[in-house]
């Protein structure tokens, strides 16, 4: 401390030595420093050192110049990374040796300074990394999720009409027996007894067969009264009728089903010309087609006067 006290006071006379050995005047020398010329003029000078406290606090930049390799594995094992003090700690100790002149305390604490540094970006750049790595996982985990959830309304949509197909197969092959009992339903007429307790009967397995179908949702297609639709009515002929406009439906020959949106079979049925008189004997006979095609002919052709 001695030899630092007398250099860092150049400008100072010395004490002679002591009588005992010859006199020798001896001239003041700067120490050497390499990495900071800053601290040479500090140590040759009696004012204050001035260094800028950016250079001490932006110790990343210059880490990545000054220090590679070994040598920051060296300075990372020289320190045990637990012991490290805090960064504010660091710097105030760094700033009081350069203000000191404490050239020593000021390369320690410039190299507690850069550890501590290194290891914050490292710790920045780890955390970084665990960030996007979570980000991706759920990113993923949202993707597969929503995958899935789309594979589960698919499955139970393709179920769904699995189930609703097979059943329209089913119930479709059961419409003649609907025929057959509505045919008999209309032909026989029980006069015996015995007759009327067998119409009850079959009549009584009719209506349970119906109850059965309209569980499974099977319904009629509307046919009297309603509009002439060529999606779920089959029209075999047209007729005159006093009771309804002209495209009316008037009259139901079969009847016709749907299993929700699904037609299992159109209703045959007549449609109404209106009333009055229809033109030919056989319009009410002819097909609806043949007809409005007639109808059609007939509109076309041209009207002549009689001169």
């Amino acid at each position: 401390m001695a030899a630092i006290a007398s250099h860092s006071l150049s400008f100072a006379s010395r004490r002679p030595l002591s009588a005992s050995r010859p006199t020798k005047t001896q001239t003041p020398t700067a120490l050497p420093v390499h990495r900071h010329p800053i601290g040479r003029s500090a140590l040759s000078s009696s004012q204050p050192p001035r260094r800028p406290f950016k250079a001490c606090v932006n110790v990343a930049d210059s880490t990545s110049k000054t220090i590679n390799g070994d040598e920051e594995n060296q300075m990372s094992g020289a320190v045990d990374k637990k012991d490290l003090p805090a960064m504010k700690t660091l710097i105030q100790a760094y700033k009081k040796a350069i203000i000191d002149g404490d050239e020593k305390s000021a390369q320690e604490n410039e190299t507690l300074i850069c550890i501590t540094e290194i290891e914050k970006n490292n710790l920045t750049a780890k955390f970084a990394e665990i960030t996007a790595e979570i980000a991706s996982g759920k990113e993923s985990f949202l993707r597969l999720k929503a995958d899935f959830e789309n594979f589960r309304k698919q499955s139970e949509k393709d179920r769904l009409n699995f189930t609703s197909d097979i059943q329209g197969d089913v119930i479709e092959s059961l419409l003649p027996m609907v025929d057959s009992f509505e045919n008999t339903k209309k032909e026989i007429k029980p006069e015996t007894e015995k007759e009327k307790k067998i119409e009850t009967s079959y009549q009584g397995i009719y209506k349970q067969f119906v109850e059965v179908m309209r569980s499974l949702g099977v319904a009629l297609v509307e046919t009297e009264g309603k509009p002439f639709d060529p999606s779920i009515h089959e029209a075999i002929a047209r007729e005159e009728s006093q009771q309804f406009k002209a495209g009316i439906v008037s009259q139901e020959l079969r009847r016709g089903f749907v299993l929700g949106e699904r037609l299992l079979r159109t209703a045959t049925v007549k449609v109404s010309t209106g009333p009055g008189q229809v033109k030919g004997s056989s319009d009410a006979e002819r097909p609806l087609e043949q007809t409005l095609e007639a109808k059609s002919d007939e509109d076309s052709s041209p009207t002549t006067s009689n001169s």
